[in-house]
């Protein structure tokens, strides 16, 4: 469970719902043709915006967002390492058995194309291109939450101009004068809840959207740089060092506190837990 984005959205609603009850009552925030227009707008415009195989997976949005499994770099470069002491000690073909052990199809492919005696510049070209075709999936999908957070503010500001219109038509009939009161509301609340989906539901979605696309684009990008000096021969250490400059400070620092703290035990159970938690 994705802890963050759950006290950021309670905790910011609990204190809007305080400092509305601080001075006022909850129901005067409450205004069901403010709901039609921002909320209701906002969603048909996004709707309208993209085709239905991407409003389908909206769900799984939502799941890969709230699920706190992160990818782990260091177990990438580890498995990486133990390949190429293999194909160092006993050749590229001695790869063929490793490669069911392997769950995640890209790092699966990227072992059964060197072990094929696929040319170096072809591998790499293959691999970035299905490595940017990701990336621009993610994009896309991204970009729609990115969308909602510009829209919402756009249609409370829509619901803004409705309600003064509706109050200034008002003015000019003595009858008309009692709905004044429900007419600013409604411009007003438009853009209140405008500004709650936008930066409370839509922005923290994209971002952390954004976040896990880096995590993978990086554990692609040290598979193709893995698989690559596995098939030229490099030696292992030296593929270790050169994988994990990719990684941040803390990243490597982390690593090597696993690798003194406990062998084999640190590879199978504690580094894998720390990797996907931290």
């Amino acid at each position: 469970m994705n802890i963050t984005f759950l006290i950021g959205l309670i905790g910011g609603l609990a204190l809007i719902v305080n400092g509305i009850l601080s001075g006022g009552d909850l129901a005067d925030f409450i205004d069901i043709p403010s709901v039609m227009i921002t909320v209701g707008g906002t969603i048909m415009t996004v709707i309208s915006n993209y085709p239905p195989s991407i409003l389908k997976q909206i769900p799984k949005h939502i799941m890969i967002m709230m699920n706190t499994r992160k990818f782990a770099p260091m177990e990438y470069i580890d498995k990486l390492v133990e390949l190429a002491q293999v194909a160092r000690k006993n050749g590229l073909l001695a790869l063929e058995s490793e490669i069911e052990q392997i769950d995640d199809p890209f790092f699966k492919q990227s072992i059964t194309m060197i072990v094929d005696s696929n040319d170096s510049d072809k591998v790499r070209e293959i691999l970035e291109n299905d490595l940017d075709c990701l990336s621009a999936r993610h994009q896309t999908v991204s970009s729609m939450y990115e969308r909602g957070a510009a829209i919402a503010p756009a249609f409370g500001m829509i619901g803004t101009l409705v309600g003064l219109v509706n109050m200034l038509k008002g003015m000019n009939l003595e009858e008309g004068v009692g709905n004044l009161g429900d007419s600013m509301a409604t411009a007003l609340i438009t853009t209140f809840y405008g500004c709650i989906m936008a930066h409370m539901i839509f922005s923290p979605i994209a971002n952390h959207l954004h976040l896990r696309d880096d995590e993978e684009i990086l554990c692609k990008s040290l598979i193709i740089e893995g698989v690559l000096a596995i098939q030229s021969g490099e030696n292992p250490k030296f593929l270790k060092e050169k994988l994990v400059s990719f990684l941040a400070q803390k990243q490597r620092e982390m690593g090597v506190d696993e690798e003194g703290g406990g062998g084999k035990k640190a590879k199978g159970g504690k580094k894998g837990k720390k990797g996907k938690d931290e």
